[in-house]
């Protein structure tokens, strides 16, 4: 067994978190990178299907903060990367907004709005903090991705800072990814339910220009994720449990693009002793250079694969830890530790050899508010490079 394996084998819980007054799905999850808020401690922050915000102390899992200002279903939950007092989250309300993780309550820092129409259904911040990318659902025609100035200044303005421009053409349905490059401030990637994945320069004027590449999965777009040494290659995963891996250090040669293509993982993934009924992400392992998905079964069991231009080979499962369906998970490289949550209101910390002192589980909390994904089935074509 390889080293990042054995890492894996041997994670076990260490900490839940504490149960919630009201029943919720646990829909995102982000971790600060260093320390910070009260006590100087290592944040948490989940997204909940009752439109609110709870933040952990990583270490111990106590609730620090809630935040609840919001008045749509939340897409998602980013920790700035240069400070890890800010927090920002959006919503379908057509709002983006920052915390001071500080100051838990209603009131954000900043507010950036979209246009009247728009219901935001991803986004994500770039890695110097100074972009704001924000996808929308389709309303009538139209599909944005909405771009603001990322840095938080008072505003005369009741309405907040106005948007810095928009993408219009290069989607036809929901955009459910926005994915900025982890080093690379100007590159984003974006997916939907309309099958494409779309490749974004941002530096450059026009939309038709920033376009660099579009890929063509064989469904509505579930998950994105950036993989590789340098960074340049996507893993896609699909709502009916797809998955494509694109190398888009390919696009000027004559090597094919495509790295890996899988129609149904639970149909070609050999799970000994069980069965997989989801994909959650991908993640890069840095250290050990793999990219590994994770997925689980709809009673909480997850399990981890190995991804290889040979297919996804099953590495380990873990068990008696969730009750329900996991929606989220995140790795912290600098502890080695992984975070989980899902529609069983729980947020687990996994550490390998971790000794728990409660091994009860919670049961499944359900909530009218939780949010339904949405399953179109597309054309296959090839990936193919803007020209």
């Amino acid at each position: 067994m390889e080293d990042f394996e054995g890492q894996f084998a041997t994670l076990s819980i260490a900490k839940r978190s504490e149960q919630t007054k009201d029943p919720t799905y646990l829909l995102d999850i982000d971790c600060s990178k260093t320390a910070a808020g009260a006590g100087n401690q290592q944040l948490v922050a989940v997204s909940c299907s009752n439109q609110s915000i709870h933040v952990y102390n990583k270490q111990t899992l106590g609730l620090v903060g809630q935040y609840s200002g919001h008045s749509g279903p939340i897409c998602g939950v980013r920790f700035a990367q240069t400070s890890d007092n800010l927090l920002f989250s959006a919503s379908g309300d057509g709002t983006v907004r920052c915390w001071d993780v500080r100051t838990p309550g209603i009131d954000a820092v900043q507010v950036f709005r979209g246009y009247p129409s728009n219901v935001f259904s991803s986004f994500d911040v770039n890695c110097s903090d100074l972009v704001i990318c924000a996808g929308t659902e389709k309303v009538h025609e139209d599909t944005f991705m909405v771009f603001w100035d990322a840095r938080v200044v008072k505003s005369n303005s009741t309405a907040g800072p106005q948007p810095l421009g928009v993408y219009s053409e290069s989607h036809n349905d929901d955009i459910t990814q926005v994915r900025f490059h982890p080093s690379k401030p100007d590159m984003v990637v974006s997916g939907s339910t309309d099958g494409l994945v779309n490749v974004f320069d941002i530096g450059t004027d026009t939309e038709d220009d920033a376009l660099l590449a579009t890929c063509n999965s064989d469904s509505s777009v579930s998950s994105i994720n950036w993989s590789g040494e340098q960074y340049d290659q996507i893993c896609c995963l699909t709502h009916d449990e797809g998955l494509f891996w694109w190398d888009l250090a390919q696009l000027e040669t004559e090597e094919p693009i495509t790295l890996l293509s899988v129609q149904d993982a639970r149909e070609t993934t050999e799970i000994q002793g069980g069965r997989l009924d989801y994909l959650i992400r991908g993640m890069y392992h840095e250290r050990a250079k793999k990219l590994v998905v994770v997925g689980g079964t709809n009673t909480g069991k997850l399990h981890l694969l190995d991804c290889r231009a040979e297919g996804l080979r099953h590495m380990c499962a873990l068990q008696d830890s969730h009750s329900a369906t996991v929606r989220c998970f995140h790795w912290h490289t600098g502890d080695d530790c992984l975070l989980t949550a899902g529609e069983d209101a729980q947020l687990l910390l996994w550490k390998p050899g971790a000794v728990e002192l409660s091994t009860a589980k919670k049961g499944l909390m359900k909530s009218a508010s939780s949010i339904q994904q949405k399953t179109r089935v597309h054309s296959k074509t090839m990936c193919k490079r803007k020209k």
